[in-house]
């Protein structure tokens, strides 16, 4: 299995479920509060580690109980945290979540993963020349994921890029990832494109881009711009959340294969983290994740 190395967010998430989602100025009583560890970073780390890779994790969390609470989580997971900055500048970053019907509306509050620093990945050089693979995401500094894309080219690595929360990124970040992993909104925010234009930005860009598409599964194209599907399976959804960062934890747990066998694993893990609660709550082991596809009639 890979080394993989991600740079990224660590959150934790405060969760409420409710009957529905409250609209501006409703108050709603709601059935439950929990508290479970998340950021996309820490979550595509936890999916990465079930799946049998050997992951390091650079990030930044308060000097508070969370903070503590989520790097002891981190190691519990197997996961190498020697990368993780602790600092009292900061509170650790949270996620208020609503969860309605197996639908969910997020906030996040940067905290501590804004005081993430290029040095900090200078710092932790010899991390990205042991990996096989380095991933990141956007709820951290965009000079720190220009940093992380940068040291990856440098030591020869592949560089795998969640462009979410999205935004427009810079040819400087681009030129230096090997894929990028946006849904449709995000594709289209960060190309500037409408999104029914999706086709086109896949064709555009052949081979580096995966779009994930919720229950219709990820779209991609090949080397020759013929684009591919890989259908979603269908499940029970209790709680979407984490579902995308499942699917980027396996891409990474798995790069180097074949694309299309990668966005089936991908797809298929993404699928299981939906039938159980919290980010990472739901996401399988490798053992799971093989039965599960064992029970799959494509």
């Amino acid at each position: 299995m890979n080394r993989v190395l991600v740079v990224g967010s660590i959150n934790m998430d405060l969760v409420v479920e409710t009957d529905q989602i409250p609209t501006l100025g409703e108050t709603l009583l709601g059935q439950s509060f929990t508290t479970h560890p998340g950021g996309k970073g820490a979550n595509q780390a936890v999916a990465a580690s079930r799946l049998g890779a050997t992951v390091t994790m650079i990030g930044c969390v308060g000097s508070d109980v969370f903070g503590t609470d989520l790097i002891n989580g981190l190691n519990r997971e197997n996961i190498d945290t020697r990368y993780v900055r602790i600092t009292d500048k900061a509170a650790t970053g949270v996620a208020i979540i609503t969860v309605s019907q197996s639908e969910n509306a997020i906030i996040v509050v940067p905290g501590a993963n804004h005081a993430l620093m290029p040095d900090d990945l200078f710092a932790a050089e010899s991390a990205f020349a042991e990996a096989d693979v380095v991933i990141s995401q956007l709820e951290i500094p965009l000079p720190v994921v220009q940093a992380a894309a940068e040291l990856a080219a440098r030591h020869g690595k592949p560089f795998l890029l969640n462009p979410a929360p999205a935004m427009p990124l810079p040819d400087s970040i681009l030129q230096h990832t090997t894929l990028l992993t946006p849904n449709e909104h995000e594709l289209a925010i960060v190309f500037s494109t409408p999104v029914d234009a999706w086709q086109q930005s896949l064709r555009l860009y052949p081979a580096k881009v995966i779009m994930t598409k919720g229950r219709d599964g990820a779209w991609f194209t090949n080397r020759n711009s013929e684009l591919q599907h890989q259908p979603g399976f269908p499940v029970r959804a209790v709680d979407t959340t984490g579902a995308g960062d499942t699917f980027n934890g396996t891409l990474a747990a798995f790069w180097g294969g074949e694309m299309g066998e990668i966005a089936r694993l991908a797809c298929a893990a993404g699928a299981l983290s939906v039938t159980r609660a919290g980010a990472q709550g739901g996401m399988p082991n490798r053992e799971e994740l093989f039965d599960f596809l064992k029970q799959q009639s494509f």
